[in-house]
Parts: structure tokens; sequence; C-alpha cells
């Protein structure tokens, strides 16, 4: 009898997952095609994201390859497409050739190129925090107290790694301009960060000790 029972609820079952598929046919097909066009939708755009990034690569190299043969208008040429680009990695890379082999002596255009990399390009914050600090570097000797400032803020309000090399940049921009005082209260912020780099330590006890003894 148990078993007559139990043939006749697998039998229910059957005819019940039967019946739902009979019903629901036009919904699973139509859900299962949208499962299909989602899987290769994925793996089409990684391939084409991987194309497009051996692309920037080659491009990347061939302006590196052009500036060791004596091509700087070409290098610059490569350099600023591939900016343009707002690639992570190699737009990145292509300010830091240009500022690091004094490409293009316009600042203006220079500090443009850093905007583009720090307010249209998706970078990891740490990279993104490294660019920042890079442009108020190279910027230092030219610009005012409130100009450096500003530029600096993101890395001198929150903490980042890159914030004692924020703070040793403002200290020796202080006391480049005879301004002891400052200079010292930046170096002092130095010891009192977390995170602080420990040669940017090293060196701001040395400068406390030397220069700020008295």
């Amino acid at each position: 009898m148990d078993e007559d029972v139990s043939i006749i609820n697998s039998n229910t079952r059957n005819e019940k997952i039967k019946n739902f598929f009979k019903d629901n046919k036009k919904i699973l097909l139509a859900l299962l095609f949208f499962l299909l066009i989602l899987v290769i939708s994925y793996f089409s755009y990684s391939e084409y994201k991987g194309i497009q990034i051996k692309k920037i690569s080659d491009r990347y190299n061939s302006a590196v390859i052009d500036f060791s043969n004596g091509s700087k208008d070409k290098t610059v040429e490569k350099l600023l497409e591939i900016i343009d680009k707002k690639d992570p990695t190699y737009s990145t890379l292509s300010l830091y050739f240009i500022i690091d082999n004094q490409l293009i002596p316009d600042r203006k255009e220079v500090n443009d190129l850093f905007d583009i990399l720090i307010n249209k390009t998706s970078l990891k914050k740490n990279i993104k925090n490294l660019v920042i600090y890079k442009k108020a570097l190279y910027n230092a000797d030219f610009v005012n107290e409130n100009e450096i400032l500003e530029m600096l803020k993101p890395l001198i309000n929150k903490q980042s790694i890159w914030s004692s090399h924020a703070f040793y940049l403002l200290a020796e921009f202080f006391y480049s301009k005879n301004e002891k005082q400052k200079a010292k209260e930046f170096f002092n912020k130095i010891l009192s960060l977390d995170n602080a780099n420990q040669d940017i330590i090293k060196e701001t006890q040395k400068r406390l000790n030397r220069d700020f003894s008295d």
C-alpha cells in the first residue's frame, strides 16, 4: 500500500514538473536565451578589452622605441593618444614618460594631462593618490602656498600611503620659503602618522635633528 502511494506521489510530482515546463515554455526559453546572450556578451567584452589593452601596450612600446631612435615628435604624439584613451595603466605610464624625459615644456599642457588622469580615468585609489602627489611635486617650484595645499588636500585630509610623502613635500616647500615653523609642523605630522613611509620617517628625523635642533 505504501509503495503504491509512493508511486502515485512520484507520478504526481513528475506530472506537475512536466506541466510547469509546458505552461512556462516560452518564459523559460526566453530566460535561457537571455542568459546565453549574457555569457556571450561577457566573453566577447573580455576579449575586446584584451585586444584593446594589447593595442595600447603595443602603442606605448612603439613610442618608447621612437624615443630611443630620436623621434621626439612621434613619441609625444603616441603618448598623448594613449593618455586620451584613459587607460589606468598605460595612460599613467605615458604621462610619467613625458615628465621624466621633459617632452612637453608647456606646464599648463602637462597639468591638463594630469587632470585627465585624476578626474577622468578610472584609477585605483592608491594610484590616483600617487598621481595627485606627482602633480604637486611637478608644480612645487611654481605655485604658491594655497595652490600646493589645494593640490595635496586629498592626501593630507585623509590617511593614505602617500600622506607622508605629501607632508614631506609641504615641509620642504615651506622650508624653501624660509617659513621654518610651518616646515617643522609638517615634519612633525609625518611622525604622527600610523602608516608613514619608513624612509620618509628617517629623512624627517634627520631634518628635524639637523635643521630644528634648537
